[in-house]
């Protein structure tokens, strides 16, 4: 049985703090885009100190309010790492400008690689793997670099369905992390049941990929708030714990809170300290002031930049 602690959470009295979530909640980190993040007015009422802060490109997003974002976050003492989507990136010119105006204005040595949500690429580039080959990270002396990962597939990846194109793509990348004196780590897409992915972490470690895995979490949201985002973004299976909470109408108003979710992962690497289920990443799908309070009431506001992974 988890070992439970008490915190005063408002007039009503104390409520229990599971441990292990707490431990698994240190150094969580947390996405936002330019538009939400200009809504809020001070990120430090809400973030422990030295948050990981992802600042994500959504396509058709200026590289100057990316960057005017980043400079902000960075200069109130957060890690912030921009995403850097292939398809949305033109050549490798285009590639080194983003690079060199995060580096040069906002102080920004890491970054999350990926293909990008968009379905035809603006240019040469269309996977994570072509932007990591051009080296210019390297060049630039990136210390921190971030993949995505996908427990329930991607069929912009495996269009059949399968994992066969994602498990290559993550094994090339972790001989990548062999050869780069960037930390990398893997980032995966939210879901919404805790035992495939950790079926797929360990699946992940067998087949020798032993990258720390930031899982994604979605934040407390409405169900229909949260059903949309997940249809749009390709979430697998797991979506069916929403579909059958949709049909009980005395949850149907209720927001979803990711408790039990996080409960069972933090459980099992409580159970299994060896996994490489490092830490959560939040996607804060009912907004960035409603998640903190979440990750604040189960004990993520004693998260510090030093216990980052």
């Amino acid at each position: 049985m988890a070992l439970l602690n008490f915190r005063k959470r408002d007039h009503a009295g104390f409520e229990p703090v599971n441990r292990d979530v707490v431990s698994l909640l240190q150094g969580y980190s947390i996405e936002v885009m330019p538009r939400t993040a200009a809504q809020i007015g001070d990120f430090r009422a809400l973030l422990p100190e030295g948050t990981r802060v992802y600042v994500a490109h959504i396509d058709g997003t200026p590289i100057d309010e990316m960057v005017h974002t980043a400079r902000r976050l960075a200069e109130d003492g957060f890690a912030v790492m921009p995403h850097f989507p292939a398809r949305c990136i033109r050549d490798a010119a285009m590639l080194a400008d983003w690079i060199a105006r995060y580096q040069g204005e906002a102080g920004i040595d890491q970054a999350l690689v990926l293909a990008g949500g968009v379905a035809q690429p603006v240019g040469a580039f269309d996977s994570s793997i072509q932007l990591l080959q051009t080296g210019l990270f390297d060049k630039a002396g990136f210390t921190r670099l971030h993949v995505a990962g996908h427990p329930e597939g991607n069929r912009d990846i495996d269009p059949e369905g399968g994992t066969t194109n994602v498990d290559q793509a993550l094994l090339w990348k972790q001989k990548f992390s062999t050869e780069t004196d960037a930390e990398m780590a893997l980032v995966t897409q939210f879901a919404f049941e805790a035992q495939p992915l950790i079926a797929w972490a360990d699946r992940l470690q067998a087949a020798g990929v032993t990258l720390p895995v930031h899982v994604g979490i979605a934040g407390p949201a409405k169900l229909q708030t949260l059903i949309k985002f997940a249809i749009a973004c390709g979430v697998g299976p797991s979506l069916k714990v929403l579909q059958k909470r949709a049909m009980d109408v005395t949850k149907l108003l209720l927001p979803y809170e990711p408790t039990q979710v996080v409960a069972e992962l933090a459980a099992h690497k409580a159970a299994n300290p060896q996994s490489n289920l490092a830490q959560v990443h939040f996607f804060p799908l009912g907004g960035i002031t409603t998640n903190a309070q979440w990750a604040i009431e189960n004990g993520g506001e004693s998260a510090r930049p030093a216990q980052l992974s």
